[in-house]
């Protein structure tokens, strides 16, 4: 049955595209912290400067006991807060430990308070020693392009990493997608390296033995048990026939209880014989007439019908041609039909064919609410039955192998619907 291949991302893309962030982010942080360096180191050298002068200033006093006049133009001694410039004298006074500030018309101030005398200031005016902030949106923006192209050589560097990287992913992946079942391929771990990546390759090999060995458990007891019980059913079918011919009344409902027993017991067979022969093995549909296959399960099943009030209708859309493999319909035909014919025993079995879809209805009592949902599952029986629960999932699984879909639902007597993936 093919199935839908879901969307995959590339893994290498993703190492790219992640690296690059990475790359990206990791630039914004360095180039922040540039910024912030440049700036620190222009405080730092402005404030050793009105440190200095501020030291020359207070040996002056020490020594003469009156303030020296500053030796810079661009500083000037204030003995009280609301003598401070006007362009920060409201902040200063709201912040007294503050000690940068802009002022107007871009000017930028560095203040100093004595410590031995708190009363005393010293206000530089440094705008002209700036040399970042003139120089701000170059620095900027020379650190945008720096880091553009490292984030571009970084993703550079990613695609080759990721593709030299991704390359052995990808060739395992190749390797494992699309093989068949009965041709599983071995030592996968030979071809890869030593890796995380052989460490796959290497559990891959194990699962798909442990598979490979499963599948031939499964394929050599189901042909086996199978031929080796056609034989002795067949025997006792003819040997019964045989019986009945001479046998009185009684005793041939008791044989043909014997009969109907065997013809489902050769169902059964013929259907593990069918999944062991086809279900791992390849789709050999063609277009086939539907009704004849029909008419031919219904007359194979007629003995479930014996003594019971069943009017047996098939509906005129049932001729068409469907594309399918005739052998494996049959038996799916089968079960479901003598499923319909075994649990109604009275009323109606209709048939009919629409839009792409089979129906088979009966007027039966219905599958209990309890094992409805998971009637098709194997071992799930009602109890009425007198089989092992293994018929529905046998046919459930030669549906999905031919790609159909099986529907069961259970309202007033049960509706079974096969609906065919394609019309001849």
């Amino acid at each position: 049955m093919t199935q839908a291949v879901p969307a995959f991302h590339s893994l290498s893309h993703r190492i790219i595209w992640r690296f690059c962030l990475f790359t990206l982010i990791i630039s914004a942080i360095y180039g922040l912290i540039s910024l912030a360096l440049l700036y620190t180191l222009e405080d730092t050298f402005i404030e050793r400067g009105v440190i200095q002068e501020a030291d020359y200033l207070s040996q002056g006093f020490t020594e003469t006991g009156r303030w020296p006049t500053p030796r810079s133009t661009t500083m000037q001694l204030v003995f009280a807060r609301d003598d401070l410039p006007d362009d920060f004298r409201s902040i200063a006074i709201e912040e007294p430990q503050r000690k940068e500030f802009f002022g107007k018309d871009g000017l930028h101030y560095h203040l100093y308070q004595f410590k031995a005398h708190p009363n005393t200031f010293l206000v530089a005016e440094v705008s002209e020693q700036l040399l970042v902030r003139p120089i701000r949106g170059g620095i900027i923006q020379f650190l945008v392009i720096s880091g553009v192209i490292v984030t571009v050589i970084a993703c550079l560097i990613a695609w080759l990493i990721g593709r030299r990287t991704t390359r052995p992913l990808n060739q395992l992946a190749s390797l494992v997608d699309g093989i068949a079942l009965d041709t599983l391929p071995k030592n996968l771990a030979n071809d890869f390296p030593k890796n995380e990546v052989g460490i796959l390759a290497h559990a891959l090999d194990q699962t798909l033995a442990r598979i490979a060995a499963a599948m031939e458990r499964e394929r050599s007891f189901t042909r086996d048990v199978s031929h080796e019980l056609r034989t002795p059913l067949a025997v006792i079918k003819n040997a019964i026939e045989v019986a009945q011919l001479n046998a009185r009344e009684n005793e041939n409902q008791a044989l043909q209880r014997i009969y109907q027993a065997a013809e489902q017991m050769e169902q059964t067979v013929q259907m593990l014989l069918l999944l062991a022969r086809e279900e791992h093995g390849a789709l050999n549909a063609q277009p086939i007439e539907l009704l004849p296959i029909l008419e031919r399960a219904i007359l194979d099943n007629r003995l479930l019908l014996a003594d019971k009030a069943i009017e047996v209708e098939i509906d005129d859309s049932c001729q068409v041609q469907v594309l399918a493999e005739s052998k494996m319909l049959k038996v799916i035909l089968d079960n479901v039909i003598g499923n319909a014919f075994k649990y109604t025993l009275e009323g109606q079995v209709t048939i009919s064919f629409a839009e792409k879809v089979l129906l088979v209805s009966d007027t039966g009592p219905g599958i209990q609410s309890d094992i409805s949902a998971s009637v098709t599952e194997r071992g799930v029986k009602g109890k009425q039955s007198t089989g092992m629960g293994f018929g529905l999932s046998i046919v459930k699984r030669l549906c999905e192998h031919q790609g159909w879909q099986l529907e069961v639902q259970s309202t007033s007597g049960t509706q079974v619907s096969l609906r065919f993936s394609n019309e001849a």
